[in-house]
């Protein structure tokens, strides 16, 4: 079974990011409400994937997901937002973010990707 980290400061997108996981099939491994707990996690867990909020305190989605990608060169790490804002996506692609999705999602859309990642070998 897949493994993954969810990370957002809203418990609500949190449980519903959980929920669309574990009906494509995913571990929950665990979730962090903020960048810095989640490279404590990530750092501990080594999850096969990711999904990561950009906003937050402490520490951001964007220096969380640098300081993972430059422990694990391969983690793999989906960007959840409700930026739709072209410079910070487009940041979080070049530090190594896979894809990203913008909030508010459809549950559809967060299970497609879930599903297609699930079923790739790399994760």
């Amino acid at each position: 079974m897949k493994r993954l980290l969810i990370v957002d400061d809203a418990l609500i997108m949190r449980k519903l990011i959980r929920g669309v996981a574990e009906t494509a099939g995913w571990q929950v491994v665990a979730e962090a409400g903020d960048g810095q707990e989640a490279v404590e996690c990530y750092r501990s867990l080594r999850p096969d994937l990711v999904t990561m909020d950009l906003v937050m305190p402490i520490m951001g989605g964007l220096e969380a997901l640098k300081q993972i990608r430059a422990e694990d060169p391969q983690a793999r790490v989906i960007i959840v937002t409700a930026l739709d804002q072209k410079e910070t996506l487009a940041a979080s692609i070049n530090a190594g973010a896979m894809d990203f999705i913008v909030k508010p999602f459809q549950r559809e859309q967060m299970l497609g990707m879930l599903t297609k990642l699930g079923s790739t070998p790399n994760v």
